[in-house]
């Protein structure tokens, strides 16, 4: 059995870029803790938009140009990604679906015991990721890190604990 920690979308928009908050940028230490004495693999994911951005649905419903493929914010913060030792997997839209076809395959070579989530922001991308994982792998026990999460607000990020512990996500650190 393995466990798995997924680090959603720690990158330079989110922390202290265009769409930056203070808590993304306090749970930096956790994270990286996290990371180092995580026993298991570590797979990242990256917010990835292109130069049309403000054309996508995403645009027009949040129209703050953000993670726009080979800018800084794009970047997964500095002392992240020196930790990184897995390709990241950019991904277009809130939820992955290479995400979810990565670790079905890897559920398949050895069965998955539980996957952690961490990142930002909670109440978008952690929530979508985690809650498309739940379909794929129902029976990995699923694990959020509320520590090394931050939401767009403090009171959506406690909604979206909130919401992932009514649908069995054990939520740790509250």
């Amino acid at each position: 059995m393995q466990n798995i920690l997924i680090v959603v979308d720690m990158q330079n928009d989110f922390i202290d870029g265009t769409l930056g908050t203070a808590e993304a940028q306090a749970i930096i230490p956790n994270v990286i803790q996290k990371i180092k004495t995580f026993d298991g693999k570590i797979l990242f994911t990256r917010d990835t938009h292109d130069t049309d951005y403000m054309q996508t649905q995403e645009g027009q419903n949040l129209p703050v140009p953000h993670c726009i493929r080979g800018t800084k914010g794009w970047e997964i913060h500095p002392e992240l990604e020196a930790l990184r030792t897995e390709k990241a997997i950019d991904k277009v839209t809130f939820g992955s679906s290479e995400l979810a076809s990565i670790l079905t395959a890897m559920d398949q070579k050895e069965p998955i015991q539980s996957i952690t989530f961490i990142g930002l922001c909670t109440d978008i991308c952690v929530i979508s990721n985690v809650m498309l994982i739940k379909a794929f792998l129902p029976e990995a026990v699923l694990i959020v890190d509320a520590s090394c999460c931050a939401g767009v607000t403090p009171e959506s990020h406690k909604t979206a604990l909130q919401a992932m512990k009514a649908c069995q996500i054990q939520i740790e650190h509250e």
